[in-house]
């Protein structure tokens, strides 16, 4: 059993699980690290791939070899199905495998308390958890220039996009979703309109009007 968590923010349910989606450079990771100091929640982010990685039997490769591995889908053929409907036969590519033991730890940490989770498709694989609570967080494209220039070591518009779109086709190859659609998540929030403070106030709040 994994046994990260620590005690809540009393207002909301035990067993509240917060989960961010984010486009890149829209400042979803930093929203996401504000939510767990505000309610003394723990946030998991990468240790997912190490736990996934532990799972599988590979967690003697490096971190970026791990990464990249999380990152990339199976080569698509003239026979390709996708994976959430028809699963695999035979031996599953080690990308699926990934994803299959990032989603049972996933759906272990939510079982075992309240927790926030960043990104790797949980809206999906939680979407039957009453207490799952997911948001997309995204910006206009002024904000996330700017953010790219001053946060992302210089990269252009156009370097976050092909970032976008490779979150885009992970997400659809293992959910059959499209990644950013509003009626996948509980509510999206904007952050060229409001500030990352008051954005992660503004889920809370939220999150606790669901609940009352």
């Amino acid at each position: 059993m994994i046994e990260f968590n620590v005690k809540g923010d009393d207002r909301m349910k035990d067993g509240t699980v917060i989960v961010i989606s984010r486009q890149y450079g829209s400042g979803g990771r930093e929203l996401a690290h504000i939510l767990s100091r505000k309610l003394g929640l723990h946030l998991y982010d990468r240790q997912l791939i190490h736990i996934a990685a532990a799972k599988i039997g590979i967690d003697d490769m490096k971190e970026g070899d791990l990464k990249q591995l999380e990152e990339e889908i199976p080569p698509l053929s003239l026979k390709f199905m996708p994976f959430y409907i028809f699963g695999m036969q035979g031996e599953k590519p080690l990308n699926n495998k990934m994803f299959e033991a990032e989603s049972e730890a996933i759906r272990q940490l939510a079982k075992d308390g309240s927790c926030i989770i960043l990104g790797r498709c949980a809206d999906y694989v939680l979407k039957n958890f009453p207490e799952a609570y997911s948001f997309y967080v995204c910006a206009d494209d002024a904000y996330r220039t700017q953010r790219g220039k001053t946060v992302y070591d210089g990269k252009s518009l156009r370097e976050l996009k092909d970032e976008d779109r490779k979150r885009g086709q992970y997400y659809t190859y293992y959910t059959g979703n499209m990644w950013g659609d509003p009626s996948n998540y509980t509510a999206s929030i904007n952050t060229s309109r409001i500030t990352l403070e008051k954005g992660a106030d503004l889920i809370i709040n939220y999150i606790e009007t669901l609940q009352k």
